[in-house]
């Protein structure tokens, strides 16, 4: 009886019912998907999908396999050959060292990657130069994903598409982004400040963490402060609360930051050095860069800057006209450090490369506002760019490196080698190429600080007679080498002194399409016999 009143009450139930009545879904709060750019979701990665960022690296790894070339002597002798006399006690460390010019915070990076090698016993020639490398290649990829998060949640996902593209396909951000250079790192650290700074519309605002990476770049290379400088008096105007952002941000992450490179130069100096303070009279006060060749002042305007864009250029212009507001202290940031370069007689592309990342937000703007030629656009971008990447990656200026392989082999196969490398000096990285206490001599060129105006280098007394200087310096066989490296153009004027000495040509190395005074198409390696 009960199971029957039972089901009559529920058959009452149901015919009362106009409509069946239907139950709202409940989703799991444990299960179900986090809003996006939440935190804590498990496909999430350095808050992004995680396919997007392990594309990111695995294209920088591949990217940083794909640069097989040289640039500037900065990228080995400024940080690996530094790292390398830090770690294994032999070496050559170049006369900015001697002046205190440059400081060991960064080389200390790699010197850390060599030490834990060395305790493993695993210090081969290639891991000391590709663990760096690839280091560099998996901060640059992180520093590309932390650009797209921050124009993804300015604008949209559509938007940071285009300009994540952009950054990605940039010839020069190729064929720099993997390079131990200090204007790399210089690179990332600002991406990662940007990311962290009070621009309109951010939610990621952190005054402390932005003005840490900009006090680390400062210490990396003091010139870093440069872009900065604009938008550091933008966040101070527009604070309500100026001193306090002076007194608990600027100056605790200033003197903590300075005090810790004072600390590591102290250490390894073996005495106080102010590196920054250095470092800005020399180049900047005294100009003194200028031994190392000058330019005149519209050159950035004309060359420097439009090279690093490449193709890029004519969608920098573009999207200059589209960008909103927010942006504009961005453009500032670019035409000032653009301008306080210009000002400096000596000129370099790298040294603007930290701005690149502030174009290629201006550029995606102009993708996104394209409609009829967006596809053909972007063909002509991705071709071009791939087209320069690969050439200057793969094939312009390979011999500086190649050269270092065959030196290497000197190591295993005649210990009694001796290494003559008769080229413009610092051509060719050292002894973490070859890792191995091979005597290698090259030309000298430090600068005269002594203000005397007929001041010549080894390198250019070398050039100015070579078989003259040959000659005088090689007076006995005892002292001839038993290796010489040139460059092609060399071989003619000396050609009297490798004949009597015994010299035979047993390498042939392509170096560049585009020989230029001292630098030749190919470096030859020769033997004494």
């Amino acid at each position: 009886m009960e199971q029957t009143g039972g089901s009559l009450f529920f058959k009452r139930r149901r015919s009362g019912s106009p409509k069946t009545v239907k139950l709202r879904k409940r989703k799991s709060v444990l299960y179900s998907n986090p809003p996006e750019g939440r935190a804590g979701n498990r496909s999430d990665l350095l808050g992004e999908n995680i396919y997007l960022v392990l594309f990111t690296i695995s294209l920088r790894i591949l990217n940083c396999f794909l640069v097989q070339t040289s640039f500037v002597p900065d990228e080995y002798w400024q940080s690996l050959e530094v790292a390398h006399h830090m770690v294994f006690n032999y070496g050559y460390l170049t006369w900015e060292w001697a002046e205190g010019l440059r400081g060991y915070s960064y080389p200390l990076i790699f010197a850390s990657m060599y030490k834990v090698l060395y305790v493993f016993a695993k210090d081969s020639v290639q891991l000391l130069i590709w663990v760096p490398r690839l280091a560099q290649a998996l901060l640059s990829a992180v520093a590309d994903v932390k650009l797209y998060s921050l124009v993804k949640q300015l604008e949209n996902k559509e938007m940071a598409k285009w300009v994540f593209f952009c950054q990605l396909c940039s010839w020069f951000t190729w064929y720099c982004c993997t390079r131990t250079l200090t204007n790399t790192m210089e690179t990332v650290l600002t991406i990662f400040a940007l990311f962290y700074y009070p621009l309109e519309g951010s939610k990621f605002v952190n005054s402390f963490m932005y003005s840490s990476l900009v006090a680390l770049a400062f210490i990396i290379r003091p010139t870093a402060v440069i872009p900065w400088i604009p938008l550091l008096f933008r966040h101070f105007w527009q604070e309500q609360k100026k001193l306090d952002l002076v007194l608990q941000h600027f100056l605790p992450v200033g003197l903590v930051t300075l005090g810790f490179s004072l600390i590591i130069d102290r250490i390894f100096f073996g005495q106080w050095t102010f590196v920054q303070l250095n470092f800005l009279k020399f180049n900047v006060l005294k100009n003194l860069g200028t031994f190392y060749g000058s330019h005149p002042w519209h050159w950035y305007i004309c060359q420097g800057f439009p090279v690093i864009l490449g193709p890029h250029l004519p969608f920098f212009i573009h999207g200059c006209f589209l960008t909103p507001r927010r942006y504009r202290i961005l453009l500032v940031a670019i035409i000032w450090t653009v301008l306080v370069y210009s000002m400096l007689s000596h000129k370099e592309f790298r040294f603007i490369y930290p701005i690149l990342p502030f174009c290629m937000v201006f550029c995606g703007h102009s993708l996104n506002h394209l409609k009829t030629w967006k596809k053909p656009a972007l063909s002509f971008l991705f071709l071009s760019n791939v087209t320069l990447a690969l050439y200057t990656g793969l094939i312009h200026q390979r011999g500086s490196l190649d050269v270092m392989t065959h030196i290497q082999g000197l190591c295993d196969n005649n210990s009694s080698a001796s290494i003559f490398v008769m080229m413009p000096c610092h051509s060719t990285p050292h002894y973490s190429h070859v890792h191995c206490p091979l005597p290698i001599r090259f030309l000298q060129c430090p600068p005269d600080l002594n203000g005397n105006e007929n001041y010549l280098d080894e390198a250019d007394k070398f050039y100015f007679s070579p078989l003259s200087w040959l000659n005088q310096e090689f007076s006995s066989d005892i002292l001839l080498p038993t290796h010489l490296v040139i460059f092609s153009v060399l071989e003619e004027e000396i050609k009297t002194f490798l004949i009597t000495n015994g010299y035979k040509r047993i390498a042939v190395i392509f170096h560049t399409h585009l020989p230029e005074g001292r630098i030749g198409s190919h470096i030859y390696l020769y033997e004494r016999k």
